[in-house]
């Protein structure tokens, strides 16, 4: 039977929105010689029955047997000569001998049905691959790049494109590189990379990718990876070589099928010869001798494994996961115990104003009055906190007013003259030194503040403490139903590992249902912690996104990486990568990974119950030629479109988790 390999196309050259083109059946060379091996055998059959010419009908028979019985005849003789016994050269053998015993018409009607069937599967494997060439097919093969200084333009191709270019995107063009907005407003449909099912707006800052398509604005982008790093080209290398590899099941299957198939023959040159030494006529011996060499093949056991593999991968892609091979895939399946990392994983990684405090006496000022003065004095620094302060000052409505006098202290925090008050805002170890009412007052709501896992930043109008703010880092808006889709899935509620402080990933940890939490972790620790977790008998995969989560997901049974915000070590040393930034994929793919295992039983035991029925029948009664070669390649194409049954999105969704958002940008 043909090998269930995967072959994935480069990215072809232009295209402002190449159609997802489904493989033409004849496209596929199986298919164009099956369709002439069955056209011959066709026109043979009647000019035989109606008594015609035996040259003739004997001439295209002939032809049948050469189309449909060269390429597997040929690639079984070069298996061979690598001393590997390969069931094509048997099939071929088994409808040489029909043929040598005068049954000429059941051989050609085996290599008909043969051939037919190895173009099914080789039509298939084309579709796998048409199922993720909607995310290969889409980078442009030229770009509109700007000239330094005058901002001339001049049409490169995409492979000359480097970091730092600026790009001119035109409205309903194809973005050629991944990178930022620089000038211009647009909507971007980015449905192929993100799963938006709804163009995205984008201004300038925000991030945009390679292949996805340009709305009515025009773009100015700044490319920040080179093309071959672009989510594109790592798709593209992922798919290849996760169609290059082979899962353990697949590897000790054939292991076996070696030991099988001498054993096959050995039978079959038994049942031949010991019935010759009884007396029995050699057409009789040889026809069930024949017969059992086919229906006793493993060519259905051999295609048990690849397809749902494969069909797996290419729909976790399609949906956002790229598995990096067929053996991840298997141990996604295996998976009973789930490690999360905090920062960037469970979170989104950018801080933001969860708490407002003003401290009360005097002339108390409103919550939107103290995030006006704190957003103000922050306004002018760069730092992660004030982005967040004047954030939610933006979010909320408040009026940033103009400062003058502006400093910042690494450490301590920021000063500015706002409205004629001077407004200090920062570490409160630092500025809360007075002891005044207010000032104590304004320590105890930092420790309650830091005690909840909160990062305090007190706030000082004219040297007297005005109020303070607590600012987390954003929960990913799937975590929750991923944390509970984990749970269901493994029977056990995920762990969390992170070096953050132990507040914090407590106050995290209950926002999301985890109640084992390991915080304060260096990147050792948590490899500690997974050996912990692996010497109990866990499968345990682990997911992360950054530097210090590389060597944890080297340790896991099994890791992902979150993509986009993801370094670039976490995602090369992890085994399959989330490209969405989305939790929710996580459960996804591991319920995805259950079902191609079971698929895979399923296709072993129907390949076992008619091999098994099949031989029994040749050995105890008489099974004839043709329904023998129906029995055994209708098992072999069963198994293979049943393998095929993961390509639907169905697949995908019913193992998703409800809660699940989409990132933008």
């Amino acid at each position: 039977m043909p090998s269930a390999t995967l072959a994935v196309p480069a990215p072809p050259g232009r295209a402002r929105r190449p159609p997802r083109r489904r493989t033409r059946v004849l496209e596929v060379p199986e298919a164009r010689w099956a369709l002439v091996a069955l056209g011959l055998f066709l026109v043979a059959l009647p000019i035989q029955i109606s008594g015609g010419p035996s040259w003739l009908w004997g001439a295209l028979y002939a032809a049948v047997y050469a189309t449909g019985g060269w390429e597997p005849g040929w690639a079984g003789l070069k298996a061979l000569r690598g001393r590997a016994l390969d069931v094509d050269l048997l099939m071929v053998v088994a409808a040489l001998g029909a043929a040598a015993i005068g049954q000429v018409t059941d051989g050609a009607l085996l290599i008909v049905i043969f051939a037919t069937s190895g173009a099914l599967e080789a039509v298939a494997t084309a579709r796998t691959a048409d199922s993720v060439r909607g995310l290969l097919d889409l980078a442009p093969a030229r770009a509109t790049r700007l000239r330094p200084g005058g901002g001339a333009e001049e049409t490169v191709p995409v492979d000359a494109l480097a970091v730092g270019d600026l790009v001119l995107v035109r409205p309903g063009e194809r973005i050629a590189a991944d990178g930022r907005v620089v000038s211009g407003e647009s909507e971007v449909d980015q449905a192929t990379i993100t799963g938006e099912p709804l163009p995205v707006a984008k201004l300038a800052g925000e991030e945009v990718f390679a292949g996805t398509v340009n709305g009515t604005g025009a773009l100015t982008v700044r490319v920040e990876r080179e093309p071959a790093e672009s989510v594109i080209a790592r798709i593209v290398r992922m798919v290849e070589e996760a169609s290059a590899t082979k899962a353990p099941t697949q590897l000790f299957i054939e292991k076996v099928e070696q030991r099988y198939s001498i054993a096959m023959v050995s039978a079959t040159l038994l049942l031949f010869f010991v019935p010759l030494a009884f007396g029995a006529d050699v057409a009789g011996a040889l026809s069930r001798a024949m017969t059992f060499m086919i229906v006793a093949s493993p060519c259905a056991v051999v295609l048990a494994t690849m397809p749902p593999l494969l069909s797996a991968i290419a729909t976790a892609g399609r949906n956002g996961v790229l598995v990096k091979s067929a053996v991840v895939m298997e141990r996604l399946a295996q998976v009973d115990m789930v490690a999360l990392d905090k920062t960037g994983t469970l979170t989104q990684g950018a801080p933001r104003v969860a708490e407002i405090r003003p401290i009360p006496g005097g002339k108390a000022l409103t919550e939107g009055a103290l995030l006006a003065l704190a957003a103000a004095a922050e306004h002018p620094s760069e730092h992660p906190l004030a982005r967040a302060i004047t954030e939610a000052a933006r979010d909320r409505g408040q009026q940033v007013f103009p400062v003058t006098d502006f400093s910042s202290t690494p450490g301590v925090g920021v000063a500015a003259t706002v409205a004629g008050g001077l407004v200090e805002a920062g570490a409160p170890a630092r500025l809360l030194t007075g002891t005044d009412v207010r000032t104590a007052a304004a320590r105890d709501v930092a420790a309650d503040l830091e005690a909840d896992g909160l990062t305090a930043v007190a706030v000082l109008l004219d040297g007297k403490a005005v109020g303070l703010l607590g600012v987390a880092d954003a929960l990913r808006a799937d975590a929750g139903a991923a944390v509970a889709g984990l749970a269901t899935l493994t029977g056990r509620t995920p762990a969390l590992l992170t070096g953050d402080n132990r507040a914090a990933a407590r106050r995290v940890a209950a926002d999301v249902g985890i109640t084992d939490v390991r915080a304060g972790l260096l990147p050792a620790d948590k490899v500690t912690a997974i050996g912990d977790l692996t010497r109990q008998g866990r499968k345990v995969l682990f997911a992360g996104d950054g530097v210090n989560d590389a060597p944890a997901l080297a340790a896991a049974h099994t890791g992902i990486a979150l993509g986009q915000a993801g370094s670039d070590l976490a995602l090369d040393t992890a085994d399959a990568i989330a490209v969405r930034d989305e939790l929710a994929v996580i459960p996804a793919v591991i319920g995805l990974a259950r079902a191609a295992r079971r698929l895979v039983v399923q296709n072993l035991l129907i390949a076992a119950a008619f091999i098994t029925v099949l031989v029994a029948w040749d050995l105890l009664g008489h099974l004839p030629l043709p329904l023998g070669v129906a029995g055994h390649e209708g098992s072999t194409m069963i198994v293979a479109l049943n393998g095929l049954r993961l390509l639907r999105q169905s697949a995908w969704s019913r193992h998703a988790p409800t809660a699940r958002t989409s990132m933008q940008g």
